[in-house]
């Protein structure tokens, strides 16, 4: 039996994203569905007040959880252009796609051919035309880089060492002047000896080291074990 909804408001901090209340007093997130009626990963669709809503899972998106825990720095909204490396099936980037509507675009890169389909079927063969995908390699921008023009922000989402690395090159390529990145540190795939805030300090150095402002950093867990969510903005 399902629950009822009894209420949907804007997030107090963050364009685009919305609470969902249900009748037993529990919330989630969610995302205005920019293709109503179609589901990205099996997400709850809500309709309330005229409009379609998508349950936005923080254990299934990094950047649900770093706002379910807390986050108050996201630099995304309505006609925003985002870099996104680590596309994977598309779980996050559908919901950048609600926030940034039609005047936004993703440009969405993925490694893997196999996830690269699945990223497709999900996102671009369902109708989201601000979603533009590529098939490549994140650790070397200039092979994509006739595909992408400037974006606002520069996301990174991938199962690498030096991911703060990767993150500063693509933005070197792609960030336009005072734009934003975030990162999604990730310490069991750059160390798995080291303790996770010794990795998470060192991936931030780097971020440092490479000309960012540090704005915030919020842990993951227990949505995620030893990961961190860091956003920062080029000087």
């Amino acid at each position: 039996m399902s629950i009822e909804v009894v209420d949907v408001r804007p997030h107090e901090h963050h364009y685009g994203v919305y609470i969902i209340k249900f009748e037993d007093g529990s919330e989630r997130l969610a995302t205005r569905n920019l293709t109503p009626g179609k589901r990205v990963y099996g997400e709850r669709l809500v309709k309330w007040g005229g409009a379609e809503y998508r349950e936005w899972n923080p254990y299934r998106s990094k950047l649900a959880a770093a706002i379910a825990n807390g986050l108050k720095y996201v630099p995304i909204q309505v006609g925003t252009h985002i870099l996104y490396l680590g596309a994977a099936s598309g779980t996050t980037p559908s919901h950048m796609s609600d926030i940034v509507g039609d005047k936004g675009l993703i440009y969405s890169v993925e490694f893997s051919p196999r996830v690269f389909r699945e990223f497709m079927e999900k996102l671009v063969d369902q109708g989201r035309r601000n979603v533009v995908p590529i098939l490549g390699d994140a650790r070397f921008p200039y092979q994509y880089a006739h595909y992408v023009k400037g974006v606002d922000v520069a996301y990174i989402d991938v199962a690498q060492p030096a991911q703060a690395k990767i993150l500063a090159d693509n933005a070197d390529y792609f960030l336009k002047p005072g734009g934003h990145v975030m990162l999604v540190i990730k310490a069991m795939s750059i160390d798995v000896t080291a303790p996770a805030t010794e990795t998470f300090k060192q991936e931030i150095n780097t971020l440092k080291e490479r000309g960012f402002d540090i704005l915030e950093v919020v842990h993951l867990e227990p949505y995620d074990t030893a990961h961190a969510m860091v956003v920062a903005k080029k000087k």
